[in-house]
């Protein structure tokens, strides 16, 4: 607006030309002679060529020239603790991605080779079960039985084993592994946003530098600043995005670990439960193993088929000891008898010969 007797003057020019009245470069123009401040205007008159301002005006004029100055230094110190304050949420942010792309990578990792021992835990016992099947078919009945049941129910807990891989590979290694997608994914967004900000650091760094090399060039330091204030609104909406963004992604992996840590344990108690069942069963085959008749068997396999038989009958017609002993003494017996006998029957007819010869003499 117009001031005393005066011709307007733009508010820019104005700033430009109480920056130069400030630092004591600029002589005052006849639109800027006896420059005179009405009420709510700026105004100067179109007398008094090559004169200075008065000094009343020229003391106000220098300090909002001075407020002004403060204000900018303010806003840079500002601007400055704000792209602080940003680098490091940023570099919070980045800390945490980190810790989860490490530690979720080692536990991704241990928890595959223990998927993997337990695959090859399942695979020695099918060799155990395949050898001891072959095992019983050499063995006798009893301990044959005991010994198929033992390897039928061993087999059937293979089959849960194998379920119990395929668990943990679907339930707790697969949730892991995608977390390496899931980083890669949030440093993308981590680059964004380092992007906004250096753009912003820079522009702000120039932004200084124009300032310093030429502070009554308005129309350079107006275009720097708009290009800080558009690198300003472009890094804030990322590390807004960002924030929102890491909120998620820490609500979801608190999420995650609890469930991949919760599966894990049901899937072991599933296992180990089955597992207790299968191996009391399979105990209690062993133990119905019967050892006598076993014994028994494996006795008679040791003589020929018929032997048996023969035996019985060389038994049935065998006497004891003591039979066979009398049976001796009775034996002698006789032939003592026998013999006494026969000596008498000699004698006697010794003597029948002797009283007939006497009788014939």
């Amino acid at each position: 607006r117009e001031g005393k007797g005066g011709v307007p003057v733009p508010l820019g020019g104005l700033i430009a030309g109480l920056t130069a009245l400030r630092w004591g470069s600029l002589p005052v123009s006849p639109r800027l002679a006896g420059l005179s401040e009405g009420p709510g205007s700026v105004a100067v008159p179109a007398s008094g060529s090559g004169s200075r301002a008065p000094c009343g005006a020229g003391a106000r004029l220098a300090a909002a020239l001075s407020r002004l100055a403060e204000c900018a230094v303010l806003c840079a110190e500002l601007q400055t603790y704000l792209i602080a304050g940003r680098d490091n949420q940023t570099r919070q942010i980045q800390d945490a991605v980190s810790n989860v792309e490490k530690h979720f990578g080692e536990l991704c990792q241990i928890f595959a080779g223990y998927v993997r021992k337990t695959a090859r835990l399942r695979d020695k016992a099918d060799l155990l079960v395949n050898e001891i099947y072959a095992y019983a078919a050499t063995e006798t009945p009893n301990l044959k039985v005991g010994l198929k049941n033992f390897a039928d129910e061993f087999s059937r807990l293979q089959d849960y084993r194998q379920a119990e891989v395929d668990r943990l590979e679907a339930k707790v290694v697969e949730p892991l592994k995608s977390y390496g997608t899931i980083v890669k994914l949030k440093r993308d967004d981590l680059k964004a946003t380092l992007t906004a900000k250096n753009r912003e650091a820079k522009q702000l760094s120039q932004l200084e530098k124009t300032r310093q090399r030429n502070p009554s060039d308005r129309h350079i330091i107006s275009q720097a600043e708009s290009e800080l204030q558009r690198a300003s609104l472009d890094a804030t909406r990322t590390t807004r995005q960002l924030e929102e963004t890491i909120d998620n992604f820490e609500k979801q992996k608190i999420k995650d670990i609890k469930n991949i840590f919760s599966e894990f344990i049901t899937i072991e108690m599933l296992f180990h439960g089955k597992a207790l069942e299968i191996y009391t069963a399979a105990y209690q085959n062993i133990q119905n193993i019967d050892e006598n008749e076993d014994l028994e068997v494996f006795r008679s396999s040791l003589y020929p088929p018929d032997y048996q038989s023969r035996l019985d009958i060389v038994r049935a017609n065998s006497k004891s000891p003591l039979q066979r002993t009398g049976s001796l003494r009775s034996s002698l017996k006789t032939v003592q008898i026998s013999s006494s006998t026969t000596r008498k029957n000699e004698e006697e007819e010794e003597e029948e010969e002797d009283e007939e010869e006497e009788e014939e003499i």
